[in-house]
């Protein structure tokens, strides 16, 4: 891999794996709920799920998700179902007055949410159709951009993990409850909303 081939890997990906998405707008959720460590477990849930994407797609399943447009249709329909029910669990405690707090995210919901993850799909199918190879130097391409992705990855989910747990310092109290709750559960209603009009 050439730098000049990296730096166009990043000028693209960057930005895509970076932009507010299902995956990164419930990691800021998750943060601000329960601090970096004690996301790492969701956190371990959608990464291995791209990455496991990533080999799938670069090895053929993405010629076959082209094939039948109506996968992604499902999958952005299954997410945003997904994600309605994650926003109604953030929202519920501040709307009953209820002190219980919001569901807490774990391992299962990542692989939940990257499964279902329309974005995560479409962006991984445009990275090996931008930057996949062909005969001889596609097994080897392929590992590579799978284990490029799962980098850029881990660093971009740490980052909005940690931009949701320093959110939270900010908002203490009863009204900052709210105030998260509002926030991160209309955020991912939000999200879900664009899956379904996009």
């Amino acid at each position: 891999m050439s730098l000049s081939f990296i730096a166009a890997w990043l000028a693209v990906m960057f930005p895509l794996v970076f932009s507010p998405g299902p995956a990164n707008v419930v990691f800021a959720a998750s943060g601000a709920q329960l601090g970096v460590k004690r996301s790492l477990p969701l956190m371990a849930g959608i990464d291995l799920v791209f990455l496991l994407k990533s080999l799938l797609v670069g090895f053929g399943l993405g010629a076959v998700m082209q094939e039948y447009p109506q996968s992604y249709a499902i999958l952005r329909t299954a997410g945003a179902c997904y994600l309605f029910y994650l926003g109604y669990c953030f929202f519920r405690p501040a709307l009953s007055g209820d002190p219980t707090a919001p569901k807490k995210l774990g391992f299962k919901d990542g692989l939940i949410i990257q499964l279902l993850n329309a974005k995560g799909w479409v962006m991984v199918v445009l990275m090996f159709s931008l930057f996949g190879a062909q005969g001889e130097e596609a097994t080897a391409r392929a590992l590579w951009l799978a284990a490029m992705l799962a980098c850029l990855n881990i660093c971009t989910h740490l980052a909005w993990i940690a931009a949701g747990a320093v959110l939270v310092k900010r908002l203490t109290g009863g009204l900052g409850q709210h105030v998260q709750a509002v926030l991160f559960g209309g955020g991912l209603i939000v999200v879900g909303v664009w899956l379904l009009l996009g």
